[in-house]
């Protein structure tokens, strides 16, 4: 399963990330991102998990959707309101934590 294949088919715009310091660069840059989607596993010099809560610092109203097959964090230690998705996870899970974006 491609992620991006499939937010984009359904009719999301996508920007990717190789690590989660381009993705805060990403946030800086572009103020109309609405969601991030990020594997907890990541390299770069914050893991995913640390990048859902920079996310919720800095930019409070994101749709934030954390995923990983191997780590479940416990909800405690995910920010509010983070959507997390055991891999492997469905098409409609996905699209599902999507849609709520306003």
């Amino acid at each position: 399963m491609n992620a991006v294949a499939i937010v984009e088919d359904a009719g999301f715009d996508v920007l990717e990330a190789s690590n989660a310091d381009d993705a805060v660069a990403l946030m800086v840059s572009r103020p109309d991102i609405a969601a991030v989607f990020s594997d907890i596993e990541m390299p770069g010099s914050m893991d995913g998990l640390a990048l859902m809560h920079e996310v919720r610092i800095g930019w409070p109203p994101v749709v934030l959707i954390l995923a990983s097959g191997r780590i479940t964090p416990p909800a405690c230690d995910m920010p509010n309101d983070t959507t997390f998705l055991h891999k492997p996870y469905s098409e409609t899970a996905l699209l599902d934590a999507l849609h709520a974006i306003n």
